[in-house]
């Protein structure tokens, strides 16, 4: 199998018999497949898809009898994908399918994993502003170029998507996943188009969950191996800052200040032992690390030939 296409939907009737159209006309010189993740849809999407998969034996579908989050639908399309390349979709018609050839093309030319860019999107600000300033905080963290993380549309060689592992909200952060694992990533612009059917099915919440989804992906990606560095950093911090406040005390005391009432002197202990605190969970995820640290890295081996 070439292609797998694999299409994470929740609710999106309306639009399904169009999308399949549009993606076999666009993969129409290809050998190809397209997954249909049903997440739980609780409107007309499953029967339709039925008689999709009926008509075209090129598609298929998975269901789920309750929604588990689009990570646990491009998972689960991923596990069951065929084809040498994965290009993933979502099922509202606002990424164009005639943009899929120019992922699979800059896939073709050596990149790992390519993010379609919706340069000029097509939807309201309350969506694009935070957007952007997620895409932007992403970038800077991250250190990888893209401009539009948690586009939809993506392609993947098969190899990306056996070495990243998709669970909670962190679809949002592949890119991240398979630039930690030395991949390489690659962003092309592609089209966007107002939505014809339903409604958006992530609400304000996604802004929190996103926030702490990021922390998960900044830890995983940079102190896993070396936590000391993490909350070494906020021990000394802390233990600098309750130093000051200390010291500041002490000189007051010494000249006859009375200290014992004040909030600030319980704030310069606080931050104190918090210090200590940081300090002790970073030695001990050294430990813990150190322990638990494999030989060497899994890779592949080609023996001498003598």
């Amino acid at each position: 199998m070439e292609i797998t296409v694999i299409v994470p939907l929740l609710d999106e009737e309306g639009s399904l018999e169009e999308l399949h159209r549009q993606l076999s006309e666009a993969l129409a010189d290809r050998h190809y497949e397209i997954l249909f993740i049903d997440d739980g849809s609780r409107d007309k999407s499953s029967e339709i898809l039925q008689k999709i998969i009926e008509n075209d034996p090129m598609a298929g579908v998975i269901t789920f009898h309750k929604n588990r989050g689009k990570s646990a639908a491009l998972a689960a399309g991923f596990k069951r994908s065929r084809g040498d390349i994965i290009v993933t979709i979502d099922a509202d018609l606002q990424d164009d399918p005639k943009e899929i050839p120019n992922l699979i093309r800059k896939i073709e030319e050596g990149c790992d994993l390519v993010s379609g860019w919706k340069m000029d999107r097509k939807d309201p600000f309350t969506k694009t502003i935070p957007s952007k300033l997620f895409n932007w905080i992403t970038a800077k963290m991250s250190g990888i170029p893209l401009h539009d993380f948690n586009c939809g549309l993506k392609a993947y060689r098969r190899e990306v998507i056996e070495n990243i592992q998709v669970y909670g909200q962190l679809h949002r952060f592949l890119p991240v996943l398979a630039n930690m694992e030395g991949f390489s990533i690659g962003e092309v612009k592609v089209k966007h188009h107002p939505r014809k059917f339903g409604k958006t099915k992530f609400g304000a919440t996604r802004f929190l969950y996103g926030f702490l989804d990021f922390l998960t992906i900044l830890y995983t990606t940079r102190y896993t191996k070396r936590p000391l560095h993490l909350f070494g950093l906020l021990g000394i911090m802390s233990l600098f800052a309750g130093t000051l406040i200390n010291i500041y005390l002490s000189i007051g005391w010494f000249m006859g200040t009375p200290i014992g009432n004040r909030p600030l002197f319980f704030l310069g202990i606080l931050l104190t032992i918090l210090g200590v605190q940081f300090f002790s969970i970073g030695l001990l995820g050294e430990m813990i690390t150190r322990a638990t640290a494999s030989e060497g890295e899994k890779g592949n081996f080609t023996p001498p030939r003598a």
